[in-house]
């Protein structure tokens, strides 16, 4: 009896052993248990796959791990889809657009090796197309990928963005709507923002973000949201408020250099412009993007600088064919200058064509405003208006629109619309918001006491309507009459005189005189009245 019991005691201690070396062994078995904390390649790669910003170092250490795997098995179609998902967002984030052609090699490498049931290639070639401006090219790619995989919310996302660049605002809000219906996670807000915004729903905009940024899951995500939300306080005109927005993106993420840029502009909108200048040139130095160097030029013209805005006008063109041999289509922001610091004409052709690829409410602007540059306000104001009923609530916009409409000699219009600019955002140009200002003091105060006649005048009273002839053709003038005057049995009722417009008198009015009976009117026949 002893013996059966030491022998159950050993097995059941030994079982308890093995149990606990599986559970050391095996720890994420349970669901109280915390993952282990991922390193570089995982985290990029986490990053990528949900569309999401990753750091430039674990972007690089993701793509030296795919390189390094795809040497070894070249036939790994799946790998060739995250190196060149890699790509794209490496090259995004530090705006060097040779990675974009490594980028398209790649993700067709692996639609080539897999054509159906590869929604990872397709949505990075849509997610290319985009950072490419190329908005069509993203709309095929980003539809077809939501065909293969319906529930890959990433793929809705890179839909939006095609749909705001082809100015499609009714494909915009459903892809928006089925992006919701997926979840509720930070990247999903953080659209919601964006397309909020587009819309000018200013308030709604700013909540979806700043939920996204209190949701983020790692710095480089955060640092996007409240940029974002610092660039809402800029376009709405407070430079402190969205300078501290960018200050805390730069405090979760240093290498976030839109929030670089962004400083720049608040800190010369505020006066410190020495801080605003090191901003921007910092800036262009991690990420030479053509709008920087295009407002870093701005800046030095308005500050009579105008040698230093001639050579970032330099870098602007070099920029600009730099980016175009690696495919990205900078046709707006070059139409954008020309038309101001340029050929109007050559600006002109340059957006017309871009217009007709990417009829988005910007590209509508920018047009409308190289025509009124170019002598054709009458077409530009079309444009500019059809920018501002379908886009963001833009200062810009509106004091294109104003300025058209001066230059037009629409002088109320002009005066409204110009006002408007300067309320929406006093700091929205350098350049642009002292031309305002000008423009509005020229114009003047709308003339003391308004409209000389605010109401329409009432129709005049209207005589009695003359006697149509009736008389059949061929018959005898006045045999008609005669013949209705002897079958007239009873007196015909004579019609009431229609009353004259009473004259404006003032409320004392004079007492009141008893009626005097006037005589009947000659040629009228009275009629009796009941009880007479």
């Amino acid at each position: 009896m002893r013996s059966s019991v030491r022998r159950a005691l050993i097995v059941s201690v030994a079982g308890s052993v093995v149990l606990g070396a599986a559970y050391v062994l095996v720890p994420l078995g349970r669901g109280d248990a915390s993952p282990p904390a991922l390193g570089p390649v995982g985290r990029a790669r986490v990053a990528v796959a949900a569309g999401r910003p990753a750091a430039p170092a674990d972007l690089a250490a993701l793509i030296g791990d795919r390189e390094a795997h795809l040497r070894a098995h070249p036939g790994d179609e799946h790998s060739w889809a995250v190196l060149g998902s890699a790509y794209v967002a490496r090259g995004a984030r530090t705006a060097d657009v040779a990675y974009y052609p490594k980028a398209e090699q790649a993700l067709r490498t692996s639609l080539t090796a897999r054509p159906e049931g590869n929604p990872e290639a397709l949505t990075g070639l849509a997610a290319l197309a985009n950072v490419r401006h190329d908005f069509r090219a993203a709309r095929m790619w980003g539809e077809q990928a939501v065909r293969q995989a319906p529930k890959r919310w990433v793929a809705h996302s890179a839909l939006i963005d095609a749909y705001t660049g082809l100015g499609d605002a009714k494909k915009v809000g459903k892809a928006l709507e089925s992006l919701k219906k997926l979840g509720s996670r930070s990247a999903v807000k953080a659209r919601a923002g964006q397309v909020y915004r587009d819309r000018g729903w200013r308030e709604d905009a700013n909540a979806a973000l700043t939920d996204a940024a209190a949701l983020a899951e790692t710095p480089a995500e955060k640092a996007a949201c409240l940029h974002r939300v610092g660039e809402l306080a800029w376009e709405r005109g407070e430079p402190a408020v969205a300078l501290r927005h960018y200050d805390a993106a730069l405090a979760s993420d240093p290498e976030h250099h839109a929030s670089l840029a962004g400083r720049g502009r608040a800190l010369a909108a505020l006066g410190r412009t020495s801080e605003a200048l090191h901003a921007y040139r910092s800036a262009l130095t991690r990420q030479p993007l053509p709008e920087y160097a295009l407002e870093l030029g701005e800046l030095y013209e308005a500050l009579k600088l105008r040698p230093a805005a001639r050579a970032q006008y330099d870098v602007l063109r070099a920029r600009v064919r730099e980016e175009s041999a690696a495919g990205v289509n900078n046709e707006r922001v070059l139409g954008l200058f020309e038309a101001d610091h340029g050929d109007p004409e050559a600006a002109v052709e340059r957006l017309e064509a871009e217009y007709k690829r990417h009829g988005s409410p910007e590209t509508a602007d920018a047009l409308g405003w190289a025509l009124h540059r170019s002598g054709e306000g009458e077409k530009g104001l079309k444009l500019v208006t059809k920018a501002i009923e379908k886009g963001p609530r833009s200062a810009l916009f509106a004091y294109h629109r104003g300025e058209i409409e001066r230059q037009l000699g629409r002088y109320g219009a002009a005066r409204r619309h110009i006002g408007e600019a300067l309320r929406v955002n006093p700091y929205f140009s350098p350049l642009a918001v002292p031309r305002a200002k000008r423009a509005l003091a020229a114009l003047g105060e709308p003339p003391e006491g308004g409209p000389e006649q605010v109401y329409e005048p009432a129709p005049a009273a209207q005589g009695p309507e003359r006697p149509r002839r009736t008389e059949p053709r061929g018959s005898k003038p006045g045999s008609a009459q005669r013949q209705s005057s002897r079958r007239r049995t009873t007196p015909r009722q004579a019609a009431p005189r229609q009353a004259a417009p009473r004259p404006w008198t003032s409320r004392r009015a004079a007492p009141s005189s008893p009626r005097r009976s006037s005589p009947a009117a000659p040629g009228r026949v009275r009629t009796a009245s009941p009880g007479s």
